[in-house]
């Protein structure tokens, strides 16, 4: 019998670094060891999104999500069945979503605004990590990353930060930070934490394949 998958779970603000923090950290770790489930890959259609006052789509609610395929995915991956997702391209309807597999290795990390509030998912963790940034770096970022990456506007960018970004944010996932394992601070760096996470999913590594 297979020894379960080892689960991580990486969550901060928007903007605060995740993307940047999961790639080194997988990097830093033997090939075929590790998985990501990346939360954005299960926004629910956009027609299925809910309005604020103003009629603009609120994609920063738990309700974005389609959280019973989240968890349905991750009850799969741990008991080491690959899984099969649509990629989420942000509405960009220039792209076409290909399907993303995602096979199960040792270890499993799952990363997402919404992972610590999830309780089914929260409590199926092993590892939280928290990604911590001041807010205004954050602002900063996004407006950078969105106007780059994305082609969205300034003012576009600012009205989401004022009235989605920050008012989730506090709702659905500061209140689990200090309730996190770790907390990784990402302001200018996050060198130090990440091979404080490399070092202990190393050791993690050992363990497991010592338990095959």
């Amino acid at each position: 019998m297979k020894v379960k998958p080892y689960l991580v779970g990486i969550a901060g603000g928007s903007a605060s670094g995740k993307t940047s923090f999961l790639m080194d950290l997988k990097k830093s770790l033997p090939p075929k060891t590790v998985s990501i489930i990346t939360q954005d890959n299960y926004y629910l259609p956009l027609h299925e999104q809910k309005k604020d006052e103003n009629g603009e789509v609120n994609f920063d609610l738990p309700t974005s999500i389609d959280r019973q395929k989240f968890h349905a995915d991750l009850e799969h991956i741990l008991n080491w069945e690959p899984i099969t997702i649509k990629e989420y391209t942000f509405n960009n309807k220039e792209k076409d979503p290909g399907l993303i597999t995602i096979e199960p290795r040792p270890i499993i990390i799952m990363e997402g605004l919404f992972i610590f509030h999830f309780e089914e998912i929260r409590k199926a963790l092993d590892l939280r990590v928290f990604i911590d940034v001041r807010e205004h770096h954050m602002l900063e970022r996004r407006l950078k990353r969105d106007h780059i990456e994305r082609g969205y506007k300034e003012e576009s960018v600012r009205y989401q930060w004022d009235n989605h970004v920050i008012p989730s944010f506090k709702k659905y996932l500061k209140p689990y930070r200090d309730d996190s394992h770790v907390i990784v601070t990402n302001n200018s760096h996050y060198t130090k934490g990440l091979d404080v996470i490399t070092n202990h999913l190393r050791s993690k590594l050992i363990s497991h394949f010592y338990q095959q």
